[in-house]
């Protein structure tokens, strides 16, 4: 079983930066995927942010696209989405997330994943 913890979250004035953390236990990060969605009040969670599983590739909603940059420290079994230029429309609940499959692509729906974090809030004011 894979425990995940998100870190980071708070609140920042728009044009802001944040960098949230993502902390796997139980078993290593290292050869899978992982992604990061976020889910705003009201709204269906959508994708966000995806790494393959060495960090050679990754994958970005166009809305994010520019301003977020996903990565990865297998070493210390983490995987990091950096939030520049920070939107009040980017305020939300933000989930990291990884599967089982080995030496996976990023991917960027929901069903490829199998572990979830508790998520984390992001805020970001006006």
């Amino acid at each position: 079983q894979v425990q995940l913890v998100e870190s980071g979250g708070g609140l920042v004035q728009a044009g802001g930066s944040l960098r949230l953390s993502c902390a796997a236990s139980g078993r290593t990060f290292s050869g899978y995927a992982a992604g990061w969605f976020r889910q705003a009040p009201g709204k269906e969670r959508e994708f966000v942010a995806a790494i393959n599983w060495s960090g050679s590739s990754t994958y970005y909603a166009d809305s994010v696209k520019g301003r977020f940059t996903v990565s990865r420290d297998n070493a210390k079994n983490t995987v990091y989405l950096q939030m520049n230029s920070l939107k009040p429309e980017d305020t939300a609940v933000y989930y990291c997330a990884t599967n089982t499959v080995r030496f996976g692509a990023a991917a960027n729906r929901e069903y490829e994943y199998h572990y979830w974090g508790q998520g984390t809030q992001v805020t970001v004011s006006s």
